[in-house]
């Protein structure tokens, strides 16, 4: 699970939105679960992504907020050659920052 302490520090703060994007965007790939927001059966290319952050909240034990995430989904294209077709992709996440350990959870909702 990756860690978001720069978020962390940043709630609830102004800056808490750019801190959650940056440390979106600068996950390795893979560590996101976009491959349930494939539209198309495709497969994902989240080596550059862009995050838009939604909305955000806390209760006690975490941060929770919700996340755009634009990425790259690859598609067999059956018209012309064997040639797949990369094609723009759009998911939502759920995330969860835990107040203690900065550990981030996520899930895709849209």
């Amino acid at each position: 699970m990756p860690k978001f302490p720069h978020s962390l520090h940043a709630w609830p703060s102004a800056s808490f939105f750019q801190a959650l994007k940056n440390d979106l965007e600068q996950l390795q790939p893979g560590t996101l679960p976009l491959h349930k927001a494939v539209t198309q059966g495709g497969y994902v290319d989240d080596s550059h992504i862009t995050a838009t952050v939604l909305h955000a909240e806390e209760d006690a034990q975490a941060i929770q907020a919700r996340a755009g995430i634009f990425f790259t989904e690859i598609v067999i294209n059956c018209g012309c050659g064997d040639d797949p077709m990369e094609t723009n992709a759009y998911g939502e996440l759920r995330i969860r920052i835990d107040k203690t350990t900065a550990q981030a959870d996520f899930e895709v909702v849209v």
